[in-house]
């Protein structure tokens, strides 16, 4: 791409960024010293958000600076149905004090600017790459062991059945039978009994780990995990469970809502993530102590094929966001369907 039509892209996003967010920006930048011209704003946007609109702003740097560069985050139309946003912006406040993501530079009415962190967003392939599974499975339990401000209680359950009251209410008759969900209320308690057996190890859960929200420094190897949007505490099973859903998927691609569940970790990669995860306390865990995670893992694959198949459909309704979410519902409600019957011993009562 030439230069001049780099420009024109990064104008024409700068055009569509609210002006509470331009003027937020130039007060910002009015009080940096290596910014050579607040007024020389550029606005690039960035690939693979699905909840929200991302850009990152930029200004030419003064003599001899490196150039400042920022995040700004516009928040989706109709996301409050899925978290409090307030809850959220002190969940993202918390973290930064625990040296833990980017930092709150500022907020406007329908979003906020955030500290750019000079480091690489992982891609699709990344999450197989065995050394960098490695580190996201360390840094995985730190964030697990996180003493976060709020109540201890697993949010999973009571998330599940909000949002298929609202994906019910949303949708038209055709979609809810195509669904099947006037009966997924019994196939939320099914499952809640079932997993409810199991030993539950308690954690704060960021709920949607996908590539795109993990970065790495390549000199020092060190992550970093954004957006904590869907963060809560939970059981630590469903947040590694829905980490190895999203390697079947790569939303930069020219079909981003198709997933590929021959990505999904075969065996060996599933038991080296747990182990990873486990022996980064210090301590070698004994195979039984593996097997058990392993299992639980496999269960709550089901609860996030659920969570999201229902985000899918709510988003369709309310998100003005360029995804197909509709297909993407389907996809995970036909892995359910498909892995529920091996996965499960217990049967849905009617």
């Amino acid at each position: 791409m030439v230069a001049s039509e780099t420009s024109q892209k990064a104008a024409a996003a700068g055009s569509s960024i609210p002006e509470g967010a331009r003027r937020l920006l130039h007060e910002l930048a009015a009080g940096w010293g290596d910014v050579a011209d607040c007024r020389a704003l550029e606005v690039v946007p960035l690939r693979g958000a699905m909840t929200n609109e991302v850009y990152q702003a930029r200004w030419p740097p003064a003599a001899e600076a490196a150039g400042r560069r920022v995040l700004v985050r516009v928040y989706g139309e109709g996301v409050e149905v899925f978290f409090d946003r307030e809850a959220e912006v002190r969940t993202f406040e918390s973290m930064s004090r625990h040296g833990h993501g980017p930092r709150l530079l500022g907020r406007f009415p329908n979003g906020r600017v955030e500290e750019f962190i000079h480091a690489r967003t992982l891609s699709a392939v990344d999450l197989r790459d065995p050394e960098i599974s490695a580190i996201i499975a360390s840094k995985l339990r730190e964030f697990h062991n996180l003493d976060m401000p709020g109540p201890k209680s697993v949010l999973i359950w009571d998330r599940l059945r909000n949002w298929l009251k609202t994906a019910k209410n949303l949708c038209p008759s055709d979609e809810a039978k195509e669904f099947c969900l006037d009966s997924m209320e019994n196939e939320i308690t099914a499952l809640e009994n079932e997993l409810s057996e199991d030993y539950q190890c308690v954690g704060f859960c960021h709920n949607d780990l996908q590539y795109g929200n993990i970065m790495i420094d390549e000199e020092t190897k060190l992550l970093t995990i954004i957006d904590y949007e869907y963060a809560s505490f939970g059981p630590v099973a469903y947040d590694i469970a829905n980490h190895f859903c999203e390697m079947a998927a790569d939303y930069h691609s020219e079909k981003p809502h198709i997933l590929d569940y021959t990505k999904y970790p075969d065996t060996d990669e599933q038991k080296q993530f747990v182990q990873s995860y486990l022996s980064s306390s210090g301590e070698e865990p004994d195979a039984e102590k593996v097997n058990n995670l392993i299992k639980s893992i496999e269960k709550y694959t089901l609860a996030s094929h659920l969570i999201w198949g229902l985000w899918g459909i709510i988003s369709e309704h309310v998100n003005d966001i360029d995804f197909d979410y509709m297909g993407y519902a389907r996809q995970r409600f036909e892995q359910y369907w498909l892995k529920k019957p091996a996965i499960l011993t217990c049967q849905v009562v009617e």
